[in-house]
């Protein structure tokens, strides 16, 4: 049976030793994020993912959805008894807006707690993950009297919310859509059309669905240019903003998927539904966008979760799985053989992800921060530079975490050899869960296209600047540092492989745009290994600098954080040179094989 412990001790250590949450205190919510307050919701947070939502992951993978002849949508055993208990726990309304019923603590710690939730039950927590989305939306463009209609049913857990862009005939290019909206003459519309891939469409875990749909009303024009956003809620709302009269929106199918089989995954029919226009007409992809850059990053961190909960099956396995002997001479002699953790291959597949996983936590996390800092902090030039880095590395967050953490999953699965292939160990569920999160909320492909199409170049190259200064910075900071010495001088060839390789887009991307099509999943990747080493640059200065103070009984703790950044810096770190070899070859051989010769 899989097992899952949340990294308290890890992220604890992320939020208080490198980030320092103390130094935000003066912003709107970090006043009551004191350190025993954080600690008490992380421990929570904890023990709830781990006693409530991880025991129905299985159950949820096996039993799925089932919808019924009327298009009602039933889900997994204990599912609802489970989501009950999150929302009377309060967690959806972690970071919400006090005015509308919300605890207004800061996104990181909500961050923090979603990872170990996500980690425990991926598809169940899709539920108030597609919510929060919602939520964004409203809050940012929502009329007043949407916003008090809706947020508060949708900040206590009492109603849901989802997201409907996608069509049978259009994905990423939403300048396609057929969904229609025509205006009745009360400020309201009639929304028709067909959605699909619609998470968390249709179910029984809350009293109303509060769907925002992508259409176009009548006359607008053609492409992006021509869609708007609308609300339509599974129960139009009577006089006393209660559920009233069901609306003309219907769960069609279900999809039958690969994976995330406890996620009702829907083809949503919108049949001359009441809809009420959001953020203007013929400005829905600027409000949408709101839900779907939240949706990335809550993305992103998927691809963290369903990393560690494999790492942590795979390290198990492999300390009580007796196979072989190891190579330098056998290390438990009183067995019949030792236990496949003494092989090397083995330690460099759980090496490699669990390097990955304490740098992508950091990088979530410090995400999670800059984006508190954009939206909380009273110093408007603070805040536009955490928002120009927080707009810069949403699709890094998004693309990286989540190819990597299908790599893991798969590479967790490999330590079980043919019981990873066997369902009860739960490792394929693994594997199955985290591909979606590849593919959804905008394909990783994508992902690349708008990090070096759109990104790189806003604002005359301002937000990357200034990142390329923030690592730089920190490695001149600790040039001095005998015990930093090797991390930052890896950091600095990891920085010196991505400057030249935007460098390189630069200059050959404007004469050929199908050489910045070409590197731009390479160039993302790339990225992301220099953000992550510099987030084991923080790791490894914070442990580094509590070990010298004296760091007791944690000591181990800390030993062990330099010993992985040095593996990290040593065996990952290196790839940029080979990310930044690939880009310069350019698109020329890449495109020279004519279409029908593929």
């Amino acid at each position: 049976m899989p097992v899952f412990k949340a990294p308290v001790d890890d992220t604890l250590f992320i939020l208080h030793e490198v980030l320092n949450l103390d130094r935000y205190a003066n912003m709107p919510g970090f006043s009551d994020a004191s350190a025993d307050v954080v600690e008490a919701i992380i421990q929570e947070a904890a023990r709830f993912s781990e006693e409530v939502l991880f025991p129905l992951n299985q159950v949820g993978d096996q039993e799925g959805c089932k919808r019924s002849d009327d298009g009602s949508v039933t889900t997994p055993t204990g599912f609802k008894g489970a989501y009950d208990a999150y929302r009377e726990g309060g967690w959806l309304g972690l970071p919400a807006d006090p005015e509308y019923g919300g605890q207004g603590l800061p996104y990181t710690l909500h961050t923090a707690v979603g990872e170990y939730m996500s980690a425990a039950n991926m598809s169940l927590m899709m539920y108030p993950g597609l919510t929060q989305g919602a939520i964004a939306a409203i809050q940012v463009h929502g009329t007043d009297d949407q916003k008090s209609a809706y947020l508060p049913k949708m900040i206590e857990g009492e109603w849901t919310g989802t997201m409907n862009l996608t069509e049978p005939h259009c994905g990423t290019d939403l300048g396609l859509l057929r969904t229609k909206a025509t205006p009745n003459g009360d400020g309201s519309y009639k929304i028709s059309g067909q959605k699909i891939f619609i998470s968390a469409g249709e179910h029984d875990m809350a009293d109303n669905i509060i769907h925002l749909v992508l259409a176009r009303i009548e006359g607008a024009p053609e492409g992006t240019k021509g869609i708007s956003l609308f609300i339509v809620p599974k129960f139009v709302l009577d006089d006393n903003g209660a559920p009233g009269d069901r609306n003309g929106v219907t769960c069609g199918s279900l999809e039958e998927k690969m994976g995330i089989h406890g996620n009702s995954t829907c083809v949503m029919n919108y049949d001359e539904a009441t809809g009420y226009l959001i953020g203007g007409e013929n400005a829905g992809l600027r409000a949408m966008f709101v839900m779907m850059n939240e949706a990335r990053l809550g993305v992103g961190l998927q691809g963290q979760a369903v990393s560690e909960v494999a790492y942590q099956n795979a390290a198990e396995y492999a300390r009580e799985r007796l196979q072989g002997r190891a190579l330098s001479g056998a290390k438990a002699p009183e067995q019949k053989a030792d236990p496949i953790i003494v092989h090397p291959d083995v330690r460099r597949t759980l090496m490699t992800i669990r390097s990955f996983n304490e740098a992508g936590r950091a990088f979530l996390l410090w995400t999670a921060l800059k984006s508190d800092i954009a939206h909380r902090s009273e110093d408007e030039g603070d805040a536009q530079a955490a928002d120009d880095i927080l707009g810069l590395v949403t699709p890094v967050v998004k693309g990286v975490l989540t190819d990597r953490g299908f790599d893991h999953a798969v590479m967790a699965q490999q330590i079980y050899g043919g019981h990873g292939y066997i369902e009860e160990w739960g490792m394929s569920q693994y594997v199955r869960d985290a591909r979606i999160a590849m593919i959804y909320e905008g394909a990783n492909g994508i992902q690349a296209l708008d990090l070096v199409g759109r990104k790189l170049g806003m604002n005359n190259g301002r937000a990357v600047m200034a990142l390329f200064k923030e690592i730089g910075d920190f490695c001149e900071a600790n040039r001095g540092d005998e015990a930093m010495t090797p991390h930052t001088k890896a950091i600095k060839k990891g920085l010196g492989d991505l400057q030249a390789s935007s460098m390189w887009l630069m200059e050959n991307g404007m004469k050929d745009p199908d050489n910045a099509g070409a590197a731009s999943t390479d160039f993302m990747h790339l990225f992301g290994l220099v953000v992550l080493g510099y987030m084991w640059g923080l790791m490894a200065k914070a442990a580094s600098d509590k070990l010298a103070e004296g760091a007791g009984e944690k000591a181990a703790f800390y030993e062990n954080k330099l010993t992985t950044a040095r593996f990290f810096m040593q065996r990952v770190l290196p790839e940029t040179a080979l990310r930044r070899a690939r880009i310069e070859t350019g698109a020329e051989s890449m495109m020279a094989l004519k279409a029908e010769a593929f």
